[in-house]
Order: structure tokens, then sequence, then C-alpha cells
């Protein structure tokens, strides 16, 4: 029985070392390598692309944020996940009516901010787009009476 556990053993061995050699390359040292040169090279992507105002996280500019009030713009609500952070200049202008009604912001400058935040895509290929929390963002610092509670 001794041989039996002990020739068990010996086949298995090289099997085992592998498994937890394996572990710690690819799940401690290879995620902890990358970790670290995305933090030296790229932080901000790192980081989750955080959004600040005033010095405090608001957000994140890769995921939608829950904006239901009449005086923002809004994401788009038939986003297949849900989280798209992006509408189309399109949407954003079919938006500034609402806005205009609720803040008393003159369309043509919410026209013109929607313009200074486009996003483009490359040449002819896709749409312009604008990100709806920097739109948001925007407004705040308006400095429009109906963001006071924002800023």
């Amino acid at each position: 029985m001794v041989s039996f556990k002990r020739e068990l053993w010996q086949n298995s061995s090289p099997a085992v070392r592998l498994a937890v050699i394996s572990l710690v390359l690819c799940g401690l040292v290879f995620p902890l390598v990358i970790t670290g040169i995305a933090q030296v090279f790229l932080p901000s992507q790192a980081n989750g692309s955080l959004v600040q105002l005033h010095g405090k996280n608001v957000g994140s500019s890769l995921i939608a944020q829950n904006f239901s009030l009449p005086i923002f713009f809004h994401p788009r609500n038939d986003s297949a996940s849900g989280v798209d952070p992006d509408i189309t200049v399109q949407d954003a202008y079919s938006q500034i009516t609402r806005i205009s009604t609720a803040t008393g912001i003159p369309m043509d400058m919410l026209q013109q901010i929607v313009d200074q935040n486009e996003e483009g895509t490359f040449w002819i290929f896709g749409t312009q787009y604008v990100n709806v929390l920097r739109l948001n963002l925007v407004l705040i610092q308006t400095n429009n009476s109906a963001y006071k509670a924002f800023q």
C-alpha cells in the first residue's frame, strides 16, 4: 500500500507542481505586472477613467450614469447594455428644448455646449457622439441657478 501511494505521488507530483507554479504566475505575478505597467503608462484608464468635479469622483467616462432630472442630458434608453456613456449629437440636440425649459439656459447656448463637446470618429466612419457625463458637468459649471445643488 505504501508503495502504491509513493508511486501515485511520484506520478502526480509534476502535475501538482506545474499547477501551483501556473497559479502563482498567471494568477498573481502576471496581473500585478500588467497593473503596474498600466499604472505607469495609462494611470487614468487603469483607474477606471474617473471624472472629478471639485476634487470628488462623480462617475466614469466609460460607464453611463443615471441622470433622470429634466435639467440634465439623459443617456440612451435603447442601449443594449444600458451602460453606454455616449449619445449621438442628434440625440443630444433632441434634449435641448427640455433642458432649456427646465433651466432657462438659451437653446443656442446649449447647442454650443453640445457642439464643443462632440467626439469624433475617423473621417467618414461612424457618427459624431457626445459623452453624457461630460455634457452634464459642463452644465453644472455654467453657474446656472438650476445647478446650485450640484456645485
